[in-house]
């Protein structure tokens, strides 16, 4: 399976405008005196802060494109995402095992 240039970059789009919506939302964060959204907060931010990240590593990479950036930088911003990403789909595979538990119950 290929991917195009034009799908990679639309891809990179949608990711880039994930991480400006989440953060202009106006759920209480974690810490907050407000203890209603507790987990909703903290995935919340979980997502707002991968995206954070992602976009870090792409900066980085351009501007190792560019001849502007250091590799050293290019590799640290790549692992950085990388590890945010494999924590973001750690706690996805979590909540949808804990789900399917749930549904699997008996009343």
């Amino acid at each position: 399976m290929s991917i195009g240039a034009l799908d990679a970059a639309s891809a990179y789009g949608r990711v880039q405008g994930l991480g400006s919506a989440l953060g202009s939302s106006s759920a209480p964060k974690i810490g907050g005196s407000d203890n209603g959204g507790g987990f909703g907060s903290m995935v919340e931010s979980l997502v707002t802060g991968t995206a954070q990240q992602m976009r870090t590593a792409e900066h980085a990479s351009a501007m190792q494109v560019a001849g502007k950036g250091d590799l050293i930088d290019v590799v640290t911003a790549i692992g950085a995402a990388e590890t945010a990403l494999d924590t973001m789909v750690a706690v996805r595979d979590r909540v949808v095992g804990a789900y399917t538990d749930i549904m699997r119950m008996q009343i």
